[in-house]
């Protein structure tokens, strides 16, 4: 970034479990102006983004934290306009890329499965199931075919920076958990919390596997910050989740998840000894 360009994330971008985090450690090769950052272009526009259509999140806010190069972009959009299956997954994750994104904080609200993960409760969320149906999760398919692990679909070295940081701050989070990812916009029915429940799952939400299946193709980091709202429904004494309640959880607990991200982006590093940035290597099938 050009010295003129760089500054903090603007005060209107929140924490709030809309919103991608990213650390950059390459050197971007785009020259960014003040004049551009403030007219605020679309992805496309801005980065030559291969994957506009139909629709893009939102702009890319660039900025510092300490040393680091960081870049903002609310996953729904400003004003939550996009719902969980018509977001651009493959728009977001390449523009990322473009701008030389190598370390993405992802900040989610999340359903709990689990009475030790209360509402209010942070977890480092490390292994996902998919329940989607329909979405485009892949940059690849016929004329391109190419094959990754998601075995580990987030990255150890990310998550552990993500541990200190709430550790720094007195925070308590789980490390390690296994997140269903639905379709939605509609939240579980009774039968789908309980049987979830059973399968021994911990929390469920929206969008994150469908980002760390693209994040884990683009060659980029990835890691989960998912704040229980909620006990979905399945809880007896408490009430099924509704958007107003998910709401005050996030509004309540916003400072800490910043604080989080403002710690971790410190202690991450340039050595990128994950497997995450080497995933392409044998990806082709003969």
């Amino acid at each position: 970034l050009e010295p003129a360009a760089r500054g903090t994330v603007k005060r209107g971008d929140r924490a709030d479990g809309l919103a991608y985090h990213c650390i950059m450690h390459e050197r971007l090769d785009i020259s960014w102006s003040r004049r551009r950052l403030r007219s605020a272009m679309p992805l496309a526009a801005a980065l030559g983004c291969a994957f506009s259509a139909p629709a893009r999140a939102d702009t890319l806010r660039f900025g510092r934290m300490g040393d680091a190069d960081t870049v903002f972009l609310p996953r729904h959009g400003r004003g939550h306009r996009l719902s969980p299956s018509g977001i651009n997954y493959r728009a977001n994750i390449d523009a990322l890329k473009r701008a030389g994104v190598t370390d993405l904080v992802s900040v989610s609200a999340c359903g709990s499965f689990r009475e030790d993960m209360p509402p209010g409760h942070f977890v480092l969320v490390d292994q996902f199931v998919d329940r989607t149906h329909g979405r485009a999760s892949s940059f690849f398919g016929n004329g391109c075919v190419a094959h990754v692990s998601m075995a580990h679909p987030v990255s150890p070295r990310l998550v552990a920076r993500i541990k200190a940081a709430a550790a720094s701050e007195g925070i308590a989070c789980s490390e390690g958990g296994t997140y269903v990812c639905m379709e939605g916009p509609q939240f579980s029915t009774l039968a789908e919390s309980k049987l979830y429940r059973a399968w021994g799952m911990d929390v469920i939400g929206m969008t994150n596997l469908t980002e760390a299946k693209l994040a884990r193709e683009a060659e980029i980091c990835y890691g989960v910050i998912a704040l229980s709202t909620d006990y979905d429904c399945w809880h007896e004494t408490h009430d099924d989740v509704s958007i107003e309640a998910v709401l005050t959880i996030i509004r309540t607990n916003v400072a800490m998840a910043k604080n989080i991200i403002r710690n971790a982006v410190a202690e991450i590093t340039a050595d990128r000894s994950c497997p995450c940035a080497s995933s392409r290597r044998a990806l082709s099938a003969p």
